[in-house]
């Protein structure tokens, strides 16, 4: 299976150059792998440069995650982070991505110096 980077991601969800997109829509449809790190820049560009909500991005990552073509890497973890994140959108997705990650691994507590990353359930605030 192929991979793909956060530029694809983000022509599949932004839809703002056609062409991008249509070529983006070709390549996954045979089956895309999508790493934690793409996931986790294309939430950020979208919420930077394309001022998307957390409501949007949480509605970006819903579609990404039941898309039929689109494996992402350790699907559990990101459904774990996407109800964090829903739940506690200041946080931004990454933070939540990142207590998900060490919770699969079995290395918590997460170490933080974030106040509100540090309330969450496996995390711990120096």
């Amino acid at each position: 299976m192929q991979a793909v980077d956060t530029n694809v991601l983000v022509r599949l969800l932004a839809r703002d150059d056609a062409r991008q997109a249509a070529a983006a829509d070709a390549a996954v449809a045979k089956g895309a792998w999508v790493s934690h790190l793409v996931l986790a820049e294309t939430m950020r560009v979208l919420e930077a440069v394309y001022e998307r909500t957390a409501r949007q991005l949480t509605a970006a990552l819903e579609l990404l995650l039941a898309h039929e073509s689109l494996v992402l890497q350790d699907a559990d973890a990101v459904a774990g982070a996407l109800a964090q994140f829903r739940a506690k959108p200041a946080l931004g997705f990454s933070d939540c991505l990142v207590l998900e990650i060490a919770r699969k691994a079995g290395q918590l507590p997460l170490l933080t110096f974030d106040k509100a990353l540090g309330r969450l359930e496996g995390a711990h605030r120096l």
